[in-house]
């Protein structure tokens, strides 16, 4: 079995963000929406654009954590901040902490100057909060967390320590709002080498029952949804989008790299449209007696 420190684990962590995310930010800007929402819209019809099905998205987790009443919230694995932008702008909370392990995400949300909001290139392993938070929005981080080599204990293990940390950082009536990519009618052992090596090194998906587990006596799960052709078309559309701009792309960032974004969205799309991937919408609410503690062990 392989032993991993947590210090080991985390400068892996953010080696593989880099690689992926630190490509630059022009390059990403040609084929996301305005908002540079880099994770799965929320689709309501065939008419919809990106740019209003990543706002539904968005949407969709500012009230989950009833962001319109909120004081504080952490945003775990922030991207380029189109949630720290909303809670600032839109609901005026006082305080949002976003966390990323990408450079290059820090520095523009940071040149955003958005009134009240602190990002930290920091895991969240690493976070320590000195006041608790009334919500966590965590989009898209979650499938980061556990590696390829692991087995399923030690991903429960992993994401249970997540869900032990959120809980001690939220109040008690506080919420926390995931989102992530998960296998469904496929096993790990059949996951892409390519996207595993090339595109997210280092990263293993979960399953629901691994996170329900994980959850379990830590967290209440409220809402649980799968928006798996919601990912289709929206990596359909990015991928167009990376088409339609291949020039401008390739003289950013050069051939291969666009040439092998362009195979991940494709192979990607197909997964969802198979239904061999998920994409899962969950909302957690805290159990109200404080059972648990910072590592998920009954006191």
């Amino acid at each position: 079995m392989v032993v991993t420190t947590e210090a080991q684990r985390a400068d892996e962590a953010a080696a593989a963000i880099r690689h992926h995310y630190d490509v630059g930010n022009d390059f990403y800007r040609l084929w996301l929406d305005s908002s540079l929402s880099y994770s799965c819209a929320l689709w309501a019809g065939p008419d919809d654009t990106l740019e209003q099905a990543q706002e539904r998205k968005l949407r969709h987790h500012l009230d989950a954590v009833r962001a319109h009443r909120a004081g504080s919230v952490l945003d775990v694995g922030c991207g380029w901040g189109a949630i720290l932008e909303r809670l600032s702008t839109t609901h005026g909370v006082a305080r949002s902490v976003g966390l990323t392990l990408s450079e290059e995400q820090a520095e523009y949300v940071r040149s955003r100057d958005y009134p009240g909001v602190e990002v930290r290139i920091e895991n969240w392993m690493h976070h320590q909060p000195a006041e608790r938070f009334d919500g966590i929005i965590s989009i898209g981080a979650f499938e980061h967390f556990a590696r390829p080599d692991e087995t399923a204990a030690q991903k429960i293990r992993i994401y249970r320590e997540f869900f032990a940390r959120c809980r001690d950082w939220l109040h008690d009536d506080g919420a926390l709002s995931l989102q992530t990519i998960a296998y469904a009618d496929m096993s790990p052992s059949d996951a892409s080498t390519f996207i595993q090596q090339e595109i997210f090194p280092n990263a293993d998906l979960p399953t629901f029952a691994e996170i329900a587990q994980a959850a379990e006596g830590v967290f209440e799960i409220e809402s649980v949804g799968n928006g798996r052709l919601d990912y289709a078309r929206t990596l359909e559309e990015w991928g167009r989008r990376l088409r339609a701009h291949r020039d401008e792309a390739t003289d950013l960032v050069g051939p291969e790299t666009v040439a092998r974004y362009a195979r991940y969205l494709k192979l990607s799309a197909l997964g969802f449209r198979m239904g061999k991937l998920c994409l899962l919408r969950l909302v957690f609410r805290p159990y109200s007696d404080r059972r648990f503690g910072a590592r998920g062990v009954a006191a």
